[in-house]
């Protein structure tokens, strides 16, 4: 099986009352804990990498493994743009093999960004790949997106028809409380999404598929563990499972994860490196964080994703 673009996915997944996950992609352990993980529980999956991790990785070292990826599991694979910044930067990607792109205009004008994403559109559905935009801003830092919290803001659900219409994306990433990074909340403060502005959008947009951007939880127990073994990472709390499921069974069809992913692999290496100082066969370090990143991913898909066995 090759890989696949996200819009028969995405059909299901609206139909279904679930949503696929999107996980990020650096290296190859973090790509065989998440695809084992989907392996195990027949789960479509998203692959996604930044421009950050082309840059680190490389971006045919990265095709190929989603690539092996594919043909070692047999499972529906799209291989994604995060948060494409420019034209250039989709249609490298395009070009290169990757069947799904975001362009990320979100910080432009809005008919800047009505005008951009529909150049990228134009070019990827020549080409047979699907594209996400983007209405309003999440707060947060991640890779490139850096987005202060009195610069973010929700999405105006009295714009998304007219955007979708004019560019002909064929998903939305949507601002409705979620925010990139690891530092969501503060002790104290009570996070909360924003499901009368997802409600509008769905009654805006009939069957169309939302996407969610941030929306890690940040487990606590994997920041203890940082914590316990050299870290100094303070108390954070992240978005609540229960309400990132709720989305999934409304119009969201994509849920990104980054940073649980990020915080469990950080974890496991960390604890083993303590635990076995003298070591330094990167083999015997990866392996548990690879069972971490699996560990993970088939928590998520479970709890909060709602698509094992729709593959």
């Amino acid at each position: 099986m090759p890989l696949v673009n996200t819009k028969e996915m995405f059909k299901a997944a609206y139909e279904g009352g679930y949503a696929i996950g999107a996980f990020n992609v650096n290296n190859m352990e973090i790509i065989q804990g998440i695809v084992e993980a989907g392996k195990k529980l027949n789960a479509p999956l998203i692959l996604q990498v930044s421009k950050g991790a082309r840059a680190y990785a490389n971006h045919t070292y990265l095709v190929k493994l989603v690539e092996a990826a594919v043909e070692e599991t047999g499972l529906p694979i799209a291989l994604h743009l995060d948060h494409g910044p420019d034209f250039e930067t989709c249609k490298s990607c395009i070009d290169g093999g990757f069947t799904s792109v975001m362009i990320d205009g979100s910080h432009l004008p809005y008919e800047e960004n009505v005008a951009l994403t529909k150049k990228v559109v134009d070019y990827a559905h020549a080409h047979g790949v699907t594209v996400e935009g983007e209405l309003g801003q999440l707060a947060g830092v991640e890779d490139d997106v850096n987005v202060s919290a009195e610069d973010a803001s929700y999405t105006n659900p009295d714009q998304v028809y007219d955007f979708v219409t004019r560019t002909g994306v064929d998903s939305l990433a949507i601002a409705i409380g979620t925010s990139h990074g690891a530092y969501k909340f503060k002790p104290g403060q009570k996070p909360q999404l924003r499901f009368d502005i997802l409600e509008e959008v769905s009654k805006k947009l009939p069957g169309f598929p939302i996407v969610l951007h941030g929306a890690s939880s940040v487990v606590p127990e994997f920041v203890e563990i940082i914590n316990n073994y050299g870290g100094e990472m303070p108390d954070a709390i992240g978005i609540p499972e229960e309400m990132l499921r709720q989305s999934a069974q409304m119009a969201v069809c994509k849920i990104n994860i980054d940073s649980d992913l990020r915080l469990a692999m950080t974890a496991a290496i960390r604890k083993y490196m303590a635990e076995n100082p003298s070591h330094f066969d990167p083999r015997q370090y990866l392996k548990p964080a690879r069972e971490a990143i699996q560990g993970m991913v088939e928590h998520k898909i479970n709890t909060v994703l709602g698509c094992g066995g729709k593959a």
